[in-house]
């Protein structure tokens, strides 16, 4: 879940069903309306998973059993940037460092056996992937 940078529009992954979703967000009522798909995944390509939004309003989306982290326009749907890494289970990212340049991706080890450990011997383990040339911005605080 993320917000986008104006704060009026909300932003969800429905990891079963493969998407991340977009809703209009009313701040005086609290209420969420008009829920529409900004991008889906095909079947076989892991599962949408964590999220965080960049300085220039774009989307960063962990897949899960993908071993990728998406870079998608919400306005367009468009996947712009694919960042790979060496363990399937992503699960979360957020921007951090001096300047938010840099993107912080966690993993899981959960339920891989033997063999797939020794293969992935960083699984489970959180990695730094910098140079992507864009910037993050603080995370939004919930207060009740």
């Amino acid at each position: 879940m993320d917000w986008s940078l104006d704060q009026k529009t909300f932003f969800y992954i429905d990891s079963l069903s493969l998407t991340v979703d977009a809703f209009d967000y009313d701040s005086d009522s609290g209420r969420l309306g008009n829920r529409r798909v900004v991008y889906h995944l095909a079947e076989g390509e892991g599962l949408p998973d964590g999220m965080t939004v960049d300085a220039d309003g774009r989307l960063w989306v962990a897949i899960y059993n993908g071993g990728r982290v998406l870079n998608i326009d919400p306005e367009t749907g468009v996947c712009l940037q694919t960042v790979s890494l060496p363990v399937t289970k992503t699960t979360s990212c957020c921007f951090g460092g001096p300047d938010f340049s840099d993107l912080y991706v966690t993993s899981a080890s959960l339920g891989l056996d033997q063999s797939e450990r020794r293969k992935q011997p960083l699984a489970g383990g959180v990695f730094r992937v910098s140079g992507l040339g864009v910037k993050g911005r603080p995370s939004v605080s919930f207060s009740g």
